[in-house]
């Protein structure tokens, strides 16, 4: 077993940090799966982290030594990595430890067996080039919609689907939900969908940075992203994404059109006296919208915000934590929010972009 090179501490870190993220934290998964694997080519090193379910793997120029493979314990190297100083660091393998050295400090790190670590599938599949700022922004739109709950796979992926103008996300954790259209984007064949896990996606949109395209590549059951120094190699979910056209009203009676700041500000601020899971209110009449939070024993918020509104008058009680993720993420200055009633599903969308929409549960208060 050898490996040896000399890069940058800020080098390491980043592929570190960024490979680390997809390694595991599970009770009783293969310990192999808590390190990082690094394989040394020439000036290359290639940094792998993996559950199995997710593999990350990043690729940067370091200066070289000796070729070979190691996998350390992936928490560990990247604090030690992280105490350094900025400046070049060497890493080189003995017997069975890594040794990492930026005098005056010295490490020694017991490394975990490489024939352990598992062979990793990569998505097979015809390479489609996105443009990364559009589906980065269309991610963020929709993966705080996703549920984090493993009890319901489904609810944890989003599901990009192919429509007549071109892709369109969708994601529900059955609290809200959120689409995004992405037109002249086909990376699909006509009526296929495939269930990405959100958690791959959220990488994908850290990894982004300065990116210009995204290369997917879609395989039977794994789809594959590579961006700069970067590649997220994800399973698909199997099983049957909830129809959500359904859950759309056709009709809302009532619009409410208001600053997305002000609005956003005003619901943050009235959310600190929101406490306990207590939802904020929204009053909205003629005379434009007030927020309200009471929480017993605590005190209370109220807030006016100028907006324009039609329909009769209305209070819509909201988790205020879902509408701040759907008003944050809406594009454009202004955003209307349609409502039937105090116990349907309301639309919150962009005044200007009809490509997005975040559909929102009130909550029921008595």
């Amino acid at each position: 077993m050898s490996l040896k090179f000399r890069c940058e501490r800020d080098t390491l870190v980043e592929a570190l940090g960024t490979a680390g993220r997809a390694v595991t934290t599970r009770g009783g998964a293969l310990p192999v799966l808590a390190g990082v694997r690094m394989e040394l080519a020439g000036d290359r090193l290639t940094v792998t982290g993996s559950d199995l379910d997710l593999t990350i793997i990043v690729e940067v120029e370091v200066a070289g030594g000796e070729d070979g493979v190691a996998v350390l314990p992936s928490k560990l190297i990247s604090d030690v990595a992280r105490s350094l100083r900025p400046g070049a660091v060497d890493l080189s393998i003995e017997d069975d430890d890594v040794r990492v050295v930026q005098a005056p400090s010295e490490f020694s790190i017991r490394v975990i067996p490489a024939d352990e670590f598992p062979e990793l599938s990569s998505a097979a599949g015809d390479a489609v080039t996105l443009d990364a700022t559009a589906f980065r922004a269309a991610i963020d739109q929709v993966e705080k919609a996703a549920s984090s709950d493993d009890a319901r796979p489904i609810l944890t992926g989003v599901l990009m689907a192919a429509e007549e103008e071109g892709l369109r996300l969708v994601s529900t954790d059955s609290y809200r939900l959120s689409v995004r259209d992405l037109k002249g984007t086909s990376i699909l064949g006509e009526g296929q969908k495939v269930l990405v896990p959100s958690r791959a996606l959220k990488e994908l949109s850290r990894a982004v940075g300065e990116a210009d395209e995204i290369t997917l590549r879609l395989g039977e059951r794994d789809a594959g992203f590579e961006v700069g120094a970067v590649t997220i190699i994800t399973r698909l979910i199997e099983g049957d994404f909830p129809n959500y056209r359904g859950l759309i009203p056709s009709n809302h009676p009532n619009s409410l059109t208001v600053s997305r700041e002000a609005l956003l500000d005003a619901v943050r601020r009235v959310r600190l006296l929101a406490q306990e899971s207590t939802p904020v209110r929204l009053a909205m009449s003629a005379d434009g919208l007030e927020l309200v939070a009471v929480t017993q024993d605590v005190g209370q918020a109220h807030e006016s915000v100028e907006a324009n509104y039609t329909g009769d008058d209305l209070t819509v009680a909201f988790n205020p934590e879902y509408l701040i993720d759907g008003i944050e993420v809406a594009p454009g200055d202004e955003i209307t929010l349609e409502t039937v009633d105090e116990l349907k599903p309301a639309l919150l969308k962009s005044a200007e972009d009809p490509a997005f929409l975040y559909l929102l549960m009130p909550v029921r208060v008595s």
